[in-house]
């Protein structure tokens, strides 16, 4: 088993501060115009661009991201009777490439760029996920190796029925222990969870780390011998407050890495012992030994290393090649639809790329737009 990655996966906090008066005219503005063009809308303030949603939801009025590689921004309209008028989230693309401390960085550099003023006490830290990615090819999960603690229901919320599980092709994929607003312990095949959703990146961050090492790199295409897990604990809003008083980043930095290891502590996954049918004496399994000594050291300046430079071009590829797919096949059934034959499609589509260059020539100004509006959505890549 090697250690392929170590972080955290998801921050989410709240600030007792409201926007100031002109960004919230601002914002007010262009939510407008994102809401007659019926998309997201690229925003600048005094040096900071992030996309506008047409929407607000939760409460919220304004809902702004940075992309990838920034935060998730939502904003309330200014009231001196709710002091908490902002909620960031950064997720882990963010976290995986800069760690911890730059998040706090981050938060510090836009608030002041965008006007608002708050103090050391005015931050409330409502979700924290911790990761570390293991590559195990031979790892089978077994839902009943799980172990929690005979107090752990009455204290934490973490008991049997709390416990789901999912799989596929007759083997379990994923395990998940407890619950979101308290404390949760999930192991899952990362492999198959970023073949899924397209999170290619991640394949670059786990080879960077094992060439650092002097390892082979995983080749994604071979399931056998790529396969990767992931243990996670997640800490939400009633833990961190209720039972550990986390709120500030004085507090997280200081208590964060304890209450990791009670997790590990409070729900186990073991290795079965057949002389002993008392679970609760079972000894850790190796995976599990892994994660949680990994979870031990410094917190604040985790980060893979990784040059986010390349992550983008991933990103961009990645795009691009999804928008080729999408145009051939719309193409093709073009093509199906006029009567052409396979022979023809050559032919067809030069025809195409002149009928295409004919429309822009008539509408310059909307094509224009409609390019700008492309270039505003990538933006970030």
């Amino acid at each position: 088993m090697t250690i392929l990655h170590r972080g955290f996966d998801t921050l989410t906090l709240a600030v007792q501060a409201n926007i100031p008066a002109e960004l919230f005219d601002h914002l007010d503005a262009e939510r407008e115009r994102a809401d007659l063009e019926r998309q997201d809308v690229l925003v600048e303030y005094n040096g900071i661009h992030l996309h506008l949603k047409s929407h607000g939801g939760h409460g919220y009025r304004f809902i702004a991201s940075g992309g990838p590689h920034g935060a998730t921004w939502f904003f309330k309209k200014p009231n001196p009777k709710d002091a908490w008028g902002i909620r960031v989230n950064f997720g882990s693309t963010f976290l995986a490439l800069n760690g911890l401390g730059a998040a706090k960085a981050h938060l510090e550099m836009v608030t002041a760029a965008l006007g608002i003023r708050y103090g050391a006490d005015d931050i409330s830290i409502s979700r924290a996920d911790f990761c570390v990615d293991i590559l195990a090819p031979h790892f089978e999960l077994n839902p009943e190796q799980f172990v929690m603690h005979s107090s752990a229901g009455r204290r934490d919320f973490v008991k049997e029925t709390d416990k789901a599980v999912h799989g596929r092709s007759g083997r379990t994929t994923s395990v998940t222990v407890g619950s979101s607003r308290n404390r949760q312990v999930i192991v899952y095949d990362k492999r198959a969870e970023i073949i899924h959703s397209g999170k290619a990146h991640w394949w670059e961050i786990w080879n960077m780390e094992l060439r650092r090492n002097g390892l082979s790199e995983v080749d994604p295409k071979c399931a056998d011998s790529s396969r990767v897990w992931r243990v996670e604990f997640r800490a939400g809003k009633d833990l961190l407050k209720d039972r550990w008083n986390i709120r500030t980043w004085a507090q997280f930095f200081d208590r964060f890495g304890d209450l990791c290891r009670e997790t590990g502590e409070v729900v186990r996954y073991t290795e079965p012992n057949a002389t002993d049918c008392n679970r609760a004496r079972w000894p850790n399994h190796l995976i599990w030994e892994l994660a949680c000594s990994e979870m031990n050291g410094d917190l604040m300046e985790m980060r893979s290393g990784c040059d986010p430079n390349p992550l983008k071009e991933v990103h961009k590829e990645q795009q691009v090649s999804i928008i080729l797919r999408n145009v051939l096949g719309c193409t093709v059934t073009l093509a199906a639809l006029r009567g052409v034959q396979y022979s023809e499609l050559p032919g067809f589509f030069q025809t195409t790329a002149d009928e295409l260059t004919h429309k822009t020539r008539l509408h310059p100004e909307k094509v224009a737009k409609q390019l700008e509006d492309a270039r505003n959505r990538y933006v970030f890549l």
